[in-house]
């Protein structure tokens, strides 16, 4: 499995950015994918999955209205645009698979997003977004 993320940089408040993760090795429609953040001392964010099931979203409350997830299953290629950025975005973005699982606890790599709980099983080296104020 490899994801190599792509996209960031250094963006003003309320700018807008889009992140790219291709993958290979597996495919897309066979397993949930999406995106977490880590800010330096703090811990791991889940910011938004697709699930493979249905191609149905879900998104973290800090994001929601303002960040938008999309794939690309041809190019098996996933997708964040990320809108009205504030400085409290800041940090590294990875890509994820994930799958869902029924408890937040149940694995030191599960995250929450929405109401749902995912573990995250492989990721990429990340890339980093600073929004400046």
């Amino acid at each position: 499995v490899q994801l190599v993320e792509s996209g960031g940089g250094l963006v003003q408040a309320g700018g807008s950015l889009r992140l790219s993760c291709a993958a290979s090795r597996f495919a897309f429609i066979d397993y949930g994918i999406g995106w977490f953040r880590q800010a330096p001392g703090k811990n791991r964010e889940g910011i938004s999955v697709i699930n493979n099931s249905d191609g149905s979203t879900n998104y973290g409350h800090s994001v929601k209205g303002r960040f938008t997830i999309s794939r690309d299953t041809a190019k098996n290629t996933l997708y964040l645009q990320m809108n009205s950025l504030k400085p409290e975005d800041t940090a590294v973005y990875y890509c994820a698979r994930t799958r869902e699982v029924q408890y937040c606890g149940a694995s030191d790599y599960a995250v929450s997003i929405g109401n749902r709980c995912y573990e995250l099983d492989y990721w990429g080296q990340g890339t980093q977004v600073t929004v400046s104020s």
